[in-house]
């Protein structure tokens, strides 16, 4: 398996915007202080299970993923990959905007764009190219673990060639709130999620940052070690 720590490069939307309150409270962790929070009482109205419901996002904190968990190449150092983020962020490009909501993707829910935003796919392709140099190569059991046999052709070329297989033409901007959900129950977890978004009146979505999300053991949750405002 992986080694670790490994690292991660995510969007989040900064600890005090409303978004990283909701997603936070959802999933009953804040990755920027790596405390749990306690679930608003209408998730668990709704769904009595919330706590496996949001099981499997929580691990990695409330995010979208730029460049997929990985463990550093021998050589390469956290204080490294710390100054590349940097010069990163310090790149001018457009600033991706988004229309968000909250919709099923893949069987889970998540804030996801209403439509494809091409600044938003160009951002995610630059950030697997350019982290791509810290990135250990996968093992074979990893690669086992992605599946590859159920993999699209392109999309086992990409776990091959940059260590996942949602990249590139593949990419799809998700913020995930929610494991796989059965069709039949996803209906009205689906609009109590929705009905708390609409309350926070975001109509648009600045991806204006990167963060550096870091796993320190198998066993432990993602944490976020430092965040980047995008230059523009």
């Amino acid at each position: 398996m992986t080694g670790f720590p490994r690292y991660a490069i995510y969007f989040a939307a900064g600890s005090d915007a409303a978004l990283s309150r909701f997603g936070a409270e959802l999933l009953g962790y804040d990755a920027y202080t790596g405390n749990e929070l306690p679930f608003p009482p209408d998730t668990l109205h709704v769904a009595p299970d919330w706590r496996d419901i949001s099981a499997d996002p929580r691990k990695y904190g409330f995010h979208a993923t730029l460049k997929a968990p990985m463990a550093l190449v021998s050589g390469r150092t956290e204080a490294e990959l710390i100054a590349a983020c940097a010069v990163f962020a310090g790149k001018a490009r457009p600033l991706p905007v988004i229309r968000p909501v909250v919709d099923a993707i893949s069987g889970f829910i998540a804030v996801i764009p209403t439509e494809p935003v091409d600044a938003l796919q160009r951002l995610a392709a630059d950030c697997v190219r350019d982290f791509d140099s810290f990135r250990a190569a996968l093992s074979a059991e990893d690669r086992a673990r992605r599946r590859p046999e159920k993999l699209s052709e392109r999309q086992r070329d990409y776990l091959d060639r940059w260590g996942y297989p949602y990249v590139m033409e593949e990419f799809r901007f998700h913020m995930t709130l929610t494991g796989r959900l059965d069709a039949e129950r996803r209906g009205p977890i689906l609009a109590m999620l929705r009905e708390r978004f609409a309350a926070l009146g975001i109509g648009t979505l600045v991806i204006d940052r990167i963060a550096l999300f870091r796993q320190d053991d198998a066993k432990a949750r993602f944490r976020i070690v430092e965040e980047w405002v995008l230059v523009s």
